[in-house]
This record gives C-alpha cells, structure tokens and sequence, in this order.
C-alpha cells in the first residue's frame, strides 16, 4: 500500500468512532413520550426530559372522586417506578409542567418530592398556588415561551360541558415545538373547538390525549371520549395519536379495552395508540 493511500485510511478510519458518536449523539435527541400513569408522562425532545402533571401517590393512597357512583380509592394502580427510585427519577428531569392542580395531576407527594427549585413550566392561574406550596423556580406561560431550543405554547380546552364544566375550573395543555418535531398534550378537555383550532394551526406530529370520559353522577363527560377522539383523528388524520387518562381515577369509566374495542369497530385501533403504564412510544 502506498504512504499516501495508508494515511488517508487511517484518516478514514480515525473519523469512524466520530461518525458512530454523532450519530449515537443524534439517536439520544429522538423525541419519545413514556406514559408513566394516568397523565403522568415524560416527554423527551431535543435531548430534555419534561414530567408532565406528577401524580406520584402510592396505590390506594387518596380518597376516591366524590359523586361518581363507586367508593374506589385512587390511583387505583401502582406507579410503574419503585418509590425507592422516584427521587433519582425527579433528578434527571430538565423541568416539570403543570396543566392544572387537581389531584390526580398534582398530588401531595409531588409536591414534597419535587425540589423546590426544580424549573417548573405552568399556566399564569396556577402560579400563586405553587409560590404558596414553596416553588421559587416557576415560569408561567401566557401564550408562549422559547426553553433551550423548544418553543413552548400554552393551549386552552374545556374540561367539560354547561355547570359541570364551569365548576372544574380552567385547564390549559401544551405543544412542544423543536424543529420538525411538535407534540401536543390537551390536557383535562373534551373534544372542542379549543382542541380543534389547535389541531388546525399547529399541526402536531403527535397528540396526546386524556381518555377516560371521566365523569361524575350527573352531567356529561369531563375528559374525552371514544367518540371525542375519533373525532380528533378525522380532523387531523397525520397526527399520531396517543390516549392515556384510563385505568387509573375512580370516575373514569372508559378503559384501555374499552376504547380499543370502540376504536377496532371503526377500524382506526392501528391509528390511535393506547400504551400501557410505564411504556415508551419513540417519534
């Protein structure tokens, strides 16, 4: 071999470990989004991770939703992470956000668990609450705001219909904007014409939606349906579709298998995914 022709493939394979770093570097930044319980998601995008709505109780830990027919205790399920590992969890996060303070997005062990100078993202109405409870690292959102790369933009919903809608309060969601990568978590709504205005100007690749059609002894549902999610799906069809939300609360009475089997007769279950707690779904 000539001296020229050997140097340049010591050259060549000097830059392999390179290439195969960058490329391991470009595989860690891919968006995911882990359903961790009920709402409780990790979303991961351009390298950082967000907690989103922490509910960290132990099964059985909370008094069930009052007026929905059954006496439950919730979470009616464990959280899929040993409570021995929650804090290293807690630690690795880049930030946590907040789409409203219900208990079963913003429970008592969340807030003692969570440090209180850990960056937390949330909607202006709810900031006090948590100045109050002792968080001194808040940035509240009014319309939108750019963090390391990713445009955030608080969204609006209805978490329900007529009085019973009134008296759940206002509830915000999120779209996290980095590059061609966009994904949308409604938060506590039912299906419209907030969600949908959403779905027309920001064109999520993914939408995450809170199933459950939870809802109490009289009124109408409170977060979506079977029917609000096809919905979702026929106005936007290239969105990817998540739904959590189910299996968790007393008063939600749509289940994973319940939804599969709605979402089957219509013949959209391989559109729409239902991950199970603790699973991982890559974008």
């Amino acid at each position: 071999m000539k001296r020229k022709t050997f140097i340049k493939s010591l050259l060549f394979l000097g830059a392999i470990p390179s290439l195969l770093s960058a490329k391991t570097a470009n595989m860690k930044k891919s968006s995911s989004v882990r359903l961790l319980r009920h709402a409780t998601l990790i979303i991961e995008i351009n390298g950082k991770k967000l907690l989103i709505d922490p509910m960290l109780s132990e099964k059985d830990a909370m008094n069930p939703i009052p007026n929905c027919g059954n006496e439950i205790r919730i979470p009616m399920v464990e959280f899929p992470i040993p409570k021995s590992e929650i804090n290293t969890m807690l630690s690795e996060m880049d930030a946590i956000v907040i789409t409203h303070l219900h208990r079963d997005h913003w429970d008592n062990p969340a807030k003692d668990l969570i440090p209180k100078n850990k960056l937390i993202f949330c909607p202006p109405n709810v900031k006090e609450t948590l100045v109050n409870q002792g968080f001194n690292n808040l940035q509240s959102i009014e319309h939108n705001f750019n963090w390391k790369g990713i445009t955030i933009h608080k969204t609006s919903g209805q978490h329900g219909t007529g009085d019973i809608g009134k008296s759940m309060g206002q509830v915000s969601g999120f779209v996290f904007q980095h590059k061609e990568d966009s994904i949308y978590v409604a938060g506590d709504t039912v299906w419209c014409e907030e969600v949908e205005n959403v779905l027309i100007s920001y064109n999520p690749k993914v939408t995450i939606l809170n199933a459950g059609g939870a809802k109490f002894l009289t009124g109408d549902p409170i977060t979506m349906t079977p029917e609000d999610i096809i919905k979702v799906q026929k106005k936007l069809p290239a969105t990817n579709i998540i739904a959590v939300h189910m299996d968790t609360i007393n008063h939600c009475f749509v289940t994973r298998k319940i939804l599969f089997e709605e979402l089957k007769a219509k013949g959209l279950d391989s559109k729409i995914k239902i991950p199970m707690d603790g699973e991982s779904i890559f974008l």
